[in-house]
């Protein structure tokens, strides 16, 4: 990939399935400055048409330390070894006061960020509320162009408002930790509202009477709320079949 390849070249080669152009590509995507977002709108309209049909896109939220890259990494994993094409757009934190972000989401994926079959990108999310960037569903859409037919948005994981990338993923997993409040914590509307999947973390050893408690107050709850879709209830698990479920789920796009 040439270092300074024009917008259409870096398109075709990123279609292509070359990682280095994807990752260039991201970069445009993201800048602020304007003449790079122009070079972006282009890299988009070129590739838009070659968005292939088959992709499916899952959100993972939760509050920090709840065990979301580990679960990226388990399932993610799982995914590669089937066959698939996975991408991880890992959402940072960014500093209100230097506008930076540490970005060490690879260090928490050692398998997947050495897989072949796999990309992680982490993206600071500059002030941008909901929990995702900026540019996030154009990152989306430059992965799936690149050959990559699951991709995994791991959130910033700030909270209840936490609530943007439900719009735009297929299925929207949320993760609690053990002890996070009581029942009413479930029917508070927001980001309990829209997860397809309630998965209660850390469901072992001191903490799994505390955690299967946690569980069954969460599917009491979300009883109350009216689901997102007709066709599916909210389900609340514990990792181990939660990651048995995703993997049903996110193998076979049709569901």
């Amino acid at each position: 990939m040439a270092r300074h390849a024009t917008v259409s070249q870096l398109a075709a080669a990123m279609c292509r399935g070359d990682r280095v152009a994807l990752s260039r590509a991201l970069t445009l995507v993201e800048s602020k400055n304007r003449q790079k977002q122009k070079e972006a709108s282009q890299l988009l309209s070129a590739v838009l048409p070659q968005r292939p049909p088959q992709s499916l896109r899952i959100g993972i939220s939760g509050p920090p330390g709840t065990g979301k890259s580990t679960l990226i990494e388990a399932l993610g994993g799982e995914l590669v070894s089937r066959g698939h094409q996975l991408a991880v757009l890992a959402v940072d934190p960014s500093s209100q006061r230097s506008g930076g972000s540490i970005m060490g989401d690879k260090t928490r994926m050692p398998s997947l960020a050495v897989n072949q079959r796999a990309f992680i990108r982490p993206s600071p999310a500059q002030g941008v509320l909901g929990g995702v960037a900026r540019r996030t569903s154009d990152a989306i859409l430059c992965c799936e162009c690149a050959g990559y037919d699951r991709v995994i948005v791991e959130t910033v994981g700030v909270g209840q408002s936490e609530t943007a990338v439900a719009g735009l993923v297929d299925m929207f997993v949320l993760l609690v930790p053990p002890a996070a409040g009581d029942g009413l914590q479930g029917v508070k509307r927001g980001i309990m509202e829209l997860a397809d999947l309630v998965v209660v973390t850390k469901a072992d050893g001191a903490l799994k009477e505390v955690a299967n408690t946690m569980a069954q107050d969460m599917r009491s709850a979300l009883r109350v709320l009216r689901p997102r879709a007709k066709a599916w209830a909210p389900l609340t698990l514990a990792p181990t079949l939660a990651l048995t479920l995703t993997m049903t789920l996110t193998t076979d796009p049709n569901h």
